[in-house]
């Protein structure tokens, strides 16, 4: 098996399951090519690690389903209750075709029965952190965006939303009650903030931050 990159190597891997031997059996597996990997025996106890260190990159959670106390489908519901965007690999030794299908409707990306193939929960591993460092960067790249249209001055917004209103320069100066001089030295500084050269490019910024 070819060696991992170092993003893949950085990306983090949490394992749930009250079963040690499997947990020790899922760590040693990832460990071999190269994952970091936190493993706890009941959800609780990963809430809590999550909750006081949360992860710095990439991640995906193997989550068993059968569980004393709350059990991994209740979790996953749980957590999209609290907005924790993780990819979830379930993995049980008693599954079934309506608990598959109820699986696949909390979001999993994966369910995978016991005894599995060692590659199988690799790639939905590897899918799962492909997932995850998508999502992050599409959150960071709207975190910057955001940050931009926040460096501009109410006039420089309010000249933005007609803009994208499709409203001339002229509607729009009549509009604010300032001149036309103004509306485009405030366009030209909003597009230069906003790090966009067309209108185009403008509209989409504005439809990514649902601003209208």
């Amino acid at each position: 098996m070819a060696e991992p990159s170092t993003a893949e190597a950085e990306a983090l891997v949490y394992i749930v399951d009250d079963d040690p031997s499997v947990r020790a059996a899922i760590e040693y597996l990832l460990a071999s090519v190269g994952l970091c990997v936190r493993a706890f025996g009941a959800t609780r106890e990963f809430l809590d690690h999550w909750q006081r260190q949360p992860p710095q990159g990439p991640a995906c959670l193997v989550l068993d389903i059968r569980m004393p106390g709350q059990s991994g489908m209740d979790f996953r519901r749980q957590m999209l209750e609290l907005g924790l965007k993780l990819p979830t690999i379930f993995i049980t030794g008693h599954g079934d075709i309506p608990m598959s299908v109820e699986a696949m409707k909390t979001g999993a990306i994966e369910f995978l029965t016991k005894p599995f193939r060692d590659q199988d929960l690799l790639d939905a591993i590897q899918q799962g952190i492909a997932l995850d460092r998508q999502r992050r960067a599409l959150e960071a790249g709207e975190q910057a965006l955001r940050a931009c249209w926040q460096s501009l001055s109410p006039g420089e917004q309010e000249v933005v939303v007609g803009v994208v209103r499709g409203l001339l320069n002229k509607q729009i100066a009549a509009d604010l009650g300032v001149s036309e001089i103004t509306v485009k030295v405030r366009r030209s500084q909003a597009m230069r903030k906003m790090q966009v050269r067309t209108l185009a490019d403008l509209v989409r910024a504005l439809e990514r931050l649902d601003i209208r």
